[in-house]
């Protein structure tokens, strides 16, 4: 695998018009969410890219950087996967996705590992972060360094764990080059992005990547999401003795993303099936023209509610988000879910109309919530009101008591 310059192939990705965009450069320029980039690991060669240069937000992606510095402190030999890590106060106030880790306790650095990649436990990163640099600020700024080591130029990184923040930006090109990256240096590690379940405590959770056994060569890597990025995945998987990396950030949904992700593995591995003569590339123009940009990508991270995007509806959706205060001082949405099946889990911080602060409900309970808070709002009602009035025993009607009573003084 190789950390090949895309300018190599600058001629070849623009003969066959792929369709990048220019680079977006103020995050607050961030109106776009989509965008995706293939490679083939062995030769460093862009099979297909959209929007590939255009900063985005990478949301959970952010903790393949913090395994990265980990696999690195774990071979410098400053770490072992038996040593045991403290978690500060700071880890334990972080929201969802968490393993809702305690203040004083430990995690052993291998289940901390496991935590990431399947859970992808926000509370789980701070530790890492605060047991390698003192600090999730310090940590974050050799994130940055790192970064710019491995070639991602237009990468910036504020947290350990991807949660939002205006300042951390990328590109789907970058994410791709530390998928990469992380694959030559450390593929004895690689095998942890391969599980599909990991227990903790009474609890056992499911990996978010759904593409692991269910896409052919499929083997890892991460999923992401937070409102502001939309359903992201960098993906990796093996053919033939061909490997490609996939990443594709703003989904819609995670159904979509999946599909999408699946369409673009085929397409890449098509790729290999023309003339030998023919480079990857350009074999591509035909075979990734196929595969259908998400409809309305410069919007396919709207939230959703019944299937619709929630701007479909007069109401204003109630917000179920908590605003959170970034190093920055900016204020941030705070809502963290990855899945969307009914048995996927969504969890927030607490907020109107949800459960206590660490209650789990499917998602497809949040969107009965949301159309409730809807109704509520529309009736002019609070949610609480408007539950009290749906639960309220009905009356009966005069003959029906006329009847019950005739009946009792037989």
């Amino acid at each position: 695998m190789a950390l090949l310059s895309r300018s190599l192939y600058r001629a070849a990705a623009v003969s066959i018009a792929i369709g990048s965009t220019a680079l977006v450069l103020a995050p607050s320029a961030l109106a776009e969410k989509y965008a995706a980039f293939v490679m083939d690991a062995d030769t460093g060669e862009i099979l297909h890219e959209r929007n590939a240069e255009d900063s985005r937000y990478p949301a959970s992606l952010t903790k393949v950087m913090t395994l990265y510095l980990l696999f690195d402190a774990i071979n410098a030999g400053d770490v072992k996967l038996t040593d045991k890590m403290t978690v500060s106060k700071n880890a334990a106030a972080q929201p969802p996705s968490n393993l809702k880790l305690k203040a004083g306790t430990k995690i052993k650095v291998e289940d901390a590992i496991l935590a990431l990649v399947t859970k992808s436990a926000n509370d789980v990163a701070v530790v890492i972060a605060e047991h390698l640099a003192g600090s999730e600020r310090k940590f974050a700024a050799r994130m940055t360094e790192k970064a710019r080591d491995l070639g991602l130029e237009n990468t910036t990184f504020k947290n350990a764990s991807g949660l939002p923040n205006t300042a951390q930006i990328t590109t789907a090109h970058d994410l791709a080059l530390l998928a990469d990256a992380l694959l030559e240096q450390h593929s004895q590690y690689y095998h942890y992005f391969q599980n599909q379940k990991f227990a903790w405590g009474r609890m056992v959770y499911k990996n978010h990547n759904d593409l692991i056994g269910e896409v052919v060569g499929v083997d890892g890597i991460k999923t992401g999401y937070t409102r502001a990025s939309g359903f992201n995945l960098m993906t990796s998987a093996e053919r033939d003795g061909h490997r490609v990396i996939v990443v594709m950030l703003g989904g819609a949904t995670a159904k979509s993303r999946n599909a999408h992700v699946a369409s673009l593995v085929e397409a890449a591995f098509a790729t290999y099936g023309d003339p030998a003569e023919v480079s990857p590339t350009l074999r591509g123009s035909t075979v990734f023209a196929a595969v259908q940009v998400p409809a309305n990508p410069n919007d396919a991270a709207e939230p959703m509610l019944n299937g619709k995007p929630l701007s479909a509806y007069k109401a204003d959706p109630v917000n179920f988000a908590l605003a959170d205060t970034t190093d920055e001082g900016e204020a941030e949405e705070m809502l963290v879910v990855e899945g969307d099946g009914s048995d996927d889990v969504a969890e927030v911080q607490p907020s109107p109309a949800l459960p206590a602060p660490g209650a789990s409900f499917s998602v497809s309970e949040y969107e009965a919530r949301q159309t409730e808070a809807l109704a509520a709002q529309a009736a002019g009602l609070s949610v609480a009101e408007y539950q009290a009035r749906q639960t309220k025993p009905a009356r009966p009607s005069p003959e029906i008591s006329d009847y019950v009573l005739r009946q009792t003084q037989r």
